[in-house]
């Protein structure tokens, strides 16, 4: 165990970091909170985060400084922090460019400019989707293997570790943590929001979506946020150990047949159909399954194409805590949660338009990420 250190989360109001700010206090670190329009800090069971081990500062990733006073700034570059933890970034799928690009890029940018100008060692949370679409082992030492990206988040998410790893060549000292898809609790299924692939099991299971364009042998990578956190806060307390590795924070993979055939046990759900994408033509479904085709499922359906395997042999060696070794007994898990708490089986509402916005289905439910990549944002101080 380290000794007390000082360290500033940015993305300190989104799930995993809460998570991570909640494990840090917990451990006696002197943590800031770095949040942008939520000061409230609420971990992933709702319950919210005590505040007295934890500094809360109003600030924006997107602007130089991190929005911050310039007297507030210069305190945390002079020696004001042993430690930054960088959560912060937008995992929604279907934005504006540019806003990838201010929050996700420039705002690693800004982060990158505070910890050289203190000296600060940096924990950067990234996602093992900027592996983009290779299939294969993916190994935590590959970066740059002329992928395709498949979205403007992964392509934002590739270029903000980009520049760590050129902030590392000149001399910043960093580790990277990249989650999959962020999901529930390992043991309870819990979930604060239910964003991204949630959307998607929902517009399946209440038969909206009735057929998918992909492959039973593709993967989908779930990662329990609780492991997530887990892995960020080890790899935070154990700096000296990590400095200039990467670490796949990754679960079991689960082929869409697992997938399906979980879903199968459940009989008030409907199974979607996986398609090849060469037969799959959209003009043919039902009007209103066409429109949450449209709006929706175009958002994920590299998704569920995909065959890589995530190596996470970094991670293994590094840390005790292991991540959940059947993937299917682990989706039943949040499935069972999912009915628990009324999200899932509820009779379809009669609607004949798909929502307006590619997050709108279900209670609470509201991006994507990670991936795919992880959970949802609080954009500027929060994320992931």
């Amino acid at each position: 165990m380290t000794d007390s250190l000082r360290i500033l989360v940015t993305g300190a109001a989104g799930l995993v970091g809460a998570e991570v700010t909640a494990r840090l206090a917990a451990a006696g670190h002197r943590v800031t909170a770095l949040v942008h329009r939520n000061p409230a800090l609420v971990r992933n069971d709702g319950t919210p985060l005590e505040t007295g081990a934890v500094t809360c500062l109003s600030g924006d990733v997107t602007k130089p400084r991190l929005g911050l006073p310039e007297a507030a700034y210069r305190e945390l570059a002079a020696g004001g922090l042993d430690r930054i933890v960088h959560c912060a970034a937008i995992t929604d799928f279907g934005l504006p460019d540019e806003i990838y690009q201010a929050v996700n890029v420039d705002g690693t940018a800004h982060v990158i400019e505070l910890a050289r100008a203190g000296g600060i060692p940096l924990v950067h949370v990234g996602t093992a989707y900027v592996c983009g679409e290779r299939d294969g082992s993916i190994a935590e030492t590959e970066l740059d293997e002329g992928q395709r990206l498949a979205n403007a988040y992964e392509d934002s998410k590739f270029r903000a570790e980009t520049l760590v790893h050129k902030a590392q060549g000149d001399g910043l000292r960093a580790a990277i943590v990249r989650p999959s898809i962020v999901v529930g609790d390992e043991r309870t299924g819990v979930v604060r929001d239910y964003k991204n692939i949630y959307v998607v099991l929902k517009l399946t299971t209440e038969g909206r979506v009735r057929s998918l364009p992909g492959q039973y042998e593709a993967r989908l990578d779930l990662v329990p946020v609780d492991y997530v956190a887990d892995v960020i806060t080890e790899v935070t307390h154990r700096f000296e150990e990590a400095a200039g590795r990467t670490f796949h924070a990754v679960g079991a993979p689960l082929t869409l047949r697992d997938f399906s055939d979980v879903l199968a046990e459940y009989p008030p759900f409907q199974v979607p159909r996986f398609v090849p994408a060469t037969s799959f033509d959209v003009a043919r479904l039902p009007r209103r399954e066409r429109s949450y085709h449209e709006r929706v499922i175009t958002l994920y359906e590299s998704y569920f194409r995909r065959r890589m395997s995530f190596d996470d042999a970094h991670t293994a060696g590094f840390t005790s805590r292991r991540a959940p070794g059947n993937a299917q007994d682990f989706l039943r898990v949040l499935i069972d949660h999912c009915l628990e708490s009324g999200y899932l089986g509820r009779p379809p509402a009669d609607v004949t338009e798909a929502p307006d916005r590619p997050d709108a289905p279900g209670p609470g439910a509201t991006s994507a990420g990670n991936g795919a990549g992880p959970a949802g944002s609080d954009r500027n101080g929060a994320g992931r």
